[in-house]
């Protein structure tokens, strides 16, 4: 813990970085968000998404994503477009097969989604750091535990969203409802991953007793090399997807990659010095 202060001052670059190219470029919105065009097609084999995308935008057409949804069944997804550009895209789709292309679907969705996605989104965070903020306080009797937590899972949130709005602006990453579950999900991993070194305090506390000072640095020595363990199976699982799962869920699994190194960092290097500095700012006051 002695280093704490250059661990804030690394979260605080990341963190500032990220805030930049919000305020600097925004968060590219995809078409959940802005609306756009959707229609699903029934092939009579299964076809590569990258090369039915690659068809696609040859005519001029922006894709936003090609989705499985089924067996031989396959969600496009566009900014919105008339009817005359349909009919090209079910052109293109069949010169993939030598057999003829089923029309499911066609649609043209409004944005009217996004705000009402981006609500639930926030009352979700609030409440799941309501819960978790409670929740930690009653088991570790102390409320600093459950606000340093609740602090930790909020530092990887702006890590993930500021991420993505650098990698919109240079690589086109766009946010869509699979971020949305991302961004959810690492909440999780962050707090699980900071509830493990606060209970190995706890356990020492009632061993051997000593300052939060020591008894923080023990734990985290104590549990770094399991957490590294089970953030490394993680990270091998969410490469292989960012490199062979294709494009549909590639910005997905770069998002939970993100929220895992950012959690695994969080939990002894934001989450636990946050901790001791609220210690040692109460014990100052109390003086």
């Amino acid at each position: 813990m002695k280093y704490r202060l250059i661990y804030f001052l690394v979260s605080a670059v990341v963190i500032g970085a990220g805030i930049f190219g919000l305020f600097k470029w925004g968060l590219k919105l995809g078409v959940d968000f802005t609306g756009g065009a959707i229609l699903e097609y029934k092939f009579a084999q299964d076809i590569s998404t990258e090369e039915a995308t690659g068809k696609i935008e040859s005519e001029g057409i922006a894709v936003t994503s090609i989705q499985q949804t089924g067996e031989k069944t396959y969600l496009v997804r566009t900014p919105p477009i008339e009817a005359d550009k349909k009919e090209v895209i079910k052109k293109s789709l069949e010169s993939l097969t030598s057999a003829p292309v089923d029309e499911l679907r066609f649609e043209n969705v409004g944005p009217s989604i996004g705000p009402e996605l981006v609500r639930k989104t926030i009352y979700a965070m609030v409440i799941a750091a309501g819960s978790i903020l409670l929740w930690v306080a009653i088991q570790f009797r102390s409320l600093k535990f459950g606000a340093s937590a609740v602090l930790a899972m909020f530092h990887d949130s702006l890590v993930l969203i500021g991420s993505f709005a650098l990698l919109g602006h240079f690589f086109g990453a766009e946010i869509d409802f699979l971020f949305v579950t991302a961004l959810l999900t690492i909440l999780s991993f962050s707090v699980h991953d900071t509830i493990v070194v606060y209970d190995r305090i706890r356990e020492s506390q009632k061993r051997v007793g000593g300052s939060l000072y020591d008894l923080a640095n023990k734990a985290t020595t104590e549990t770094m090399v399991r957490s590294l363990n089970n953030s490394f199976t993680i990270l091998f699982m969410l490469i292989a997807l960012i490199l062979l799962g294709g494009s549909t869920i590639k910005w997905f699994a770069v998002a939970l990659l993100i929220g895992t190194i950012s959690g695994t960092y969080s939990s002894p290097f934001v989450a636990v010095p946050i901790l001791v500095a609220w210690d040692k700012l109460q014990k100052k006051l109390k003086r």
